[in-house]
């Protein structure tokens, strides 16, 4: 059951700033998490990049909404209650004034644990951890209704019988041409495309064979769409594709998890493309940097910024001064300001202080 609840708490604590005409540039932010340790579920935030101080504006009951993603329009929003029973869904949530929030409509995954979403207007689409699946909903005009979905579905293959035992899809996401999908295969150690007709997908072979135990998680792409950045789990490397027509040709592999910990997480690059970060959990937990070669896409470590634990998604702000980090065992979302020129982060020390957060996204609408 999903409610719409305020959740009131010690703001002078965690949260500062206010988002007011006078605050500079406000943009408004949503945090996702896990429920199962005192959250309730979504969390709207007023966040101010000038100053990285935040001020919470309201909150939405929902179970596990550990992912979540903005629609164009800045105020549809979709969001997964991943849970591995009936409750396992698709949200879709409308943004109203000073962060408010209200559920629209909710449509079963019919696979279990959805842990990613991502939409393009005409379809959303779910990554479903435990089912194997990607989801497939098609969306209203306006995109505020889904229809019931259709289902792709992973292998298995991988050598790691303890994690690839079971198909297990980690993201599915929309490739800047707007004529593909990729979804992460983990358990066969691949990627799979998909090729978009409107509201209609169909499966389009493999788009890249990854070496065996690398446990392929999350992808980013470049902004003029030429090259693909794949953050893989078991193997901890950063795999550098050029991309062409649905297809991926690997250019370079780079380690992020240097001590083995199979814990690799998020990946994004900055607004501005210089630069790209991944996350690394369970053992030296933090953020790898790289600098990006803008004429052939190839990365260079430049650093490394310890986080708290468990480091599991994070996002940069639109006008790149800031990462945010959600440090899902730590109970906070770490506030680093970045060096635009050097790309290096250095701790605000202005944790968000929430529970078990593990997905932030900001809108500047």
């Amino acid at each position: 059951m999903i409610m719409r609840k305020l959740l009131f708490i010690p703001l002078a604590a965690m949260l500062l700033g206010a988002c007011t005409p006078q605050t500079q540039e406000p943009v408004t932010m949503l945090v996702g998490t896990y429920t199962y340790d005192g959250s309730h579920g979504i969390y709207s935030f007023c966040f101010n990049q000038a100053t990285g101080q935040a001020q919470l504006l309201d909150s939405l009951s929902m179970r596990n909404p550990s992912y979540l993603t903005i629609a164009q329009d800045g105020q549809t929003v979709y969001a997964v209650s991943e849970t591995n029973d009936a409750d396992a869904s698709l949200a879709i949530i409308r943004l109203q004034e000073r962060g408010a929030m209200e559920l629209v409509q909710t449509v079963p995954t019919d696979g279990g644990d959805p842990c990613y979403v991502a939409s393009n207007g005409n379809v959303a689409l779910t990554a479903n951890y435990s089912g194997g699946s990607m989801s497939v909903f098609a969306l209203s005009d306006d995109g505020s209704h889904a229809e019931a979905p259709y289902l792709f579905h992973g292998d298995i293959g991988g050598p790691d019988l303890s994690r690839q035992q079971l198909p297990h899809v980690h993201c599915a996401c929309f490739v800047p041409d707007g004529d593909y999908i990729l979804a992460t295969d983990f358990s066969a150690d691949r990627i799979l495309s998909f090729r978009i007709n409107g509201a209609a997908v169909e499966a389009n072979g493999v788009a890249a064979e990854l070496n065996a135990d690398a446990g392929p998680r999350h992808i980013v792409f470049s902004r003029d769409g030429r090259f693909a950045y794949l953050m893989s789990e078991l193997s901890g490397k950063v795999t550098v594709f050029g991309y062409s027509d649905g297809r991926l040709e690997t250019l370079e592999e780079i380690v992020s998890d240097t001590v083995g910990a199979r814990g690799g997480a998020d990946i994004r690059l900055s607004p501005d493309g210089r630069f790209l970060y991944s996350s690394n959990r369970l053992q030296a937990e933090g953020l790898a940097i790289f600098s990006v070669d803008s004429v052939s896409g190839l990365l260079t470590k430049v650093g490394y910024q310890p986080t708290g634990a468990h480091p599991r998604q994070f996002m940069i702000t639109p006008n790149g001064q800031f990462l945010l980090c959600c440090c899902r065992d730590s109970n906070i979302i770490q506030v680093f300001r970045r060096d635009l020129q050097t790309g290096l982060l250095t701790d605000t020390h202005q944790d968000i202080c929430l529970r078990r957060p593990v997905c932030v996204q900001f809108i500047s609408k």
